[in-house]
């Protein structure tokens, strides 16, 4: 090989690592918009009349036609033949249009248009999907969660082809290279936005005299503006790629259905989608109740209105505290002198004390949900790069089935017995918290760059696509099964933040075992059929 063809964009890390940070931030920033309402629940109750089935429904619808119009499927389809800067650049206008009805839908204007009184007058009924029981409507859904509920679905359409096009994206840049490294440093970045809209959805929702879900949703429509640019950014970059390599995005072989055949005869696959399902579900489910979980297990007063605890300042301090310790943590991951290295950690852990004790003086839901993603940013490339240079994927795949477990039973059982201990249940809701992101951070880390070895890397943008229809079942089923046992469970309850979470969060443990025992068997096939997830990325 020449010197002229080693010397390529892909080549260099500091490219590399652009444009995996072009691709992470648009994830970011989608991640963001997709848990938009998630921390202001109880205002789309008290605002909006959306009950609990009314919101789950609405949140499920997000993987609505992904699941039942077979979206996902078409999706990889169009990756595979139409190559990852075109179909990264589509996701991120699908992304914007749907986050634009959403916002429309949630606004004062849609209140008492024309519009609202069709759909409170329609989709009552859906032939066929009614029958099988799973209609994204029903009658007696508030007209502005029916139509959040179109734009929910076409935002989802975007935004989980966003994921399988980013998938590809970084196999593309890294496969050979750091590439379980980079699948973890991208979600653990990506992730950053599930703490920020916990923190910026309440604040944009209360800016201003008058409280307003809408504003929230706008904050979340600007921010997908920004990630179509990220996008369009990586697509001239993507492009200089193929003209220095002489690949082009449409393969000589070109996709064909049939392929998918050879996808489905892997038992390999079966097993890790499965997983990938059942993980999933028993985690952005909760995320979309975790606040309005929190402010019915919590003791929270709210602090004097003219102190600088309930300030708007407050909000922008504590954030840029969480910046600190996400940076720091990360950062520490690329550090090879230990005194640095021990340093940005140390840093990290003090600042991550501080944003705790902050979100204890709040008295804030959000901000205690908050902490979520912030330890996997710190650990998520420390397994990334084990994954890289040491394996043992399954085995984490394992490990992370029992932390979920363990922090679901914590929640159900534990955090209620502290409720009127004002510190008490907060400390256990913030350590609790902090080992549910800790788990979450184990499969971006080893299963995402598992997927390589179980299929053709001719068809690796369908066999994303389809791992993501099958965890899109998961996704579109239990946001809405958790708000109609909700409901079930709390037929007498008015007050919003007086829900009883024992069910729902004992149904969602339960999927952590099923987690448990499909990633024991995945060891045990890997063992036998010599498939390689517990073997190293990079052969030393």
């Amino acid at each position: 090989m020449t010197d002229t063809i080693r010397k390529t964009l892909r080549d260099s890390a500091g490219m590399r690592w652009t444009a995996l940070l072009l691709l992470a931030f648009a994830m970011f920033c989608s991640y963001i918009f997709m848990d938009i309402l998630s921390p202001i629940k109880d205002l789309m109750e008290t605002t909006r009349g959306w009950d609990s089935t009314a919101f789950g429904t609405m949140q499920g619808s997000e993987v609505f036609l992904n699941v039942f119009v077979f979206f996902l499927i078409f999706a990889g389809i169009i990756l595979d033949k139409m190559g990852v800067r075109f179909t990264a650049v589509l996701s991120g206008i699908v992304m914007l249009v749907g986050a634009v009805i959403k916002w429309y839908a949630v606004s004062d204007s849609f209140a008492g248009s024309g519009l609202e009184t069709w759909f409170t007058n329609n989709l009552n009924y859906i032939p066929g999907f009614d029958e099988l029981g799973v209609s994204p409507f029903y009658e007696g859904m508030p007209a502005s969660a029916k139509f959040a509920a179109c734009g929910f679905m076409i935002f989802g359409c975007g935004v989980e082809m966003a994921g399988i096009t980013v998938s590809r994206g970084i196999v593309k840049w890294f496969k050979g290279r750091e590439m379980a490294l980079a699948m973890g440093s991208e979600m653990a970045l990506a992730r950053l936005g599930v703490a920020t809209c916990m923190i910026f959805s309440p604040f944009f929702a209360h800016l201003g005299e008058d409280v307003s879900v809408s504003r929230s949703v706008a904050f979340g429509v600007v921010l997908l503006c920004i990630a179509l640019i990220m996008f369009i950014v990586y697509f001239f970059m993507d492009r200089k790629l193929d003209a220095q390599t002489g690949e082009a995005e449409e393969k000589e072989d070109p996709f064909k259905v049939s392929d998918i055949g050879k996808i489905l005869t892997s038992s390999g696959f079966w097993l890790v989608a499965l997983l990938c399902v059942l993980y999933y579900s028993a985690i952005f489910p909760f995320q979309k109740y975790a606040v309005n979980m929190l402010q019915c297990n919590l003791t929270l007063e709210a602090p004097a209105s003219d102190s600088f605890w309930s300030s708007q300042s407050v909000t922008i301090v504590q954030y840029v505290i969480m910046l600190v310790v996400a940076a720091a943590a990360f950062a520490s991951n690329f550090q090879k002198k230990k005194n640095l290295k021990y340093g940005l950690l140390v840093t990290s852990v003090v600042a991550l004390v501080i944003y705790c004790y902050m979100g204890y003086m709040r008295q804030s839901a959000e901000a205690i949900f908050a902490v979520f993603p912030l330890l996997a940013v710190g650990i998520t490339p420390i397994l990334g790069s084990y994954v890289d240079h040491k394996g043992k994927a399954a085995t984490m795949l394992v490990l992370g089935s029992l932390l979920l477990i363990a922090c679901h039973l914590t929640f159900a059982f534990v955090l209620p017995m502290f409720k009127g201990s004002a510190v008490g249940g907060i400390v256990i809701a913030y350590l609790t918290i902090l080992v549910l992101g800790a788990s979450f951070s184990l499969v971006p880390a080893s299963l995402w760059p598992s997927v390589p070895k179980l299929v053709d890397s001719k068809v690796i943008g369908s066999a994303y696509a389809l791992i993501f229809w099958i965890q899109n079942i998961g996704l579109w089923l239990f946001p809405l099964l958790i708000g109609k046992v909700l409901d079930k469970t709390n037929p007498d309850v008015t007050d919003p933040t007086q829900f009883d979470y024992t069910a729902p969060l004992v149904m969602l443990a339960f999927l952590g075992v099923a987690a448990l025992v499909l990633g024991l068997v995945l060891k045990v096939v890997d063992k036998k059929k010599g498939i390689g997830l517990e073997e190293p990325n990079i052969k030393e």
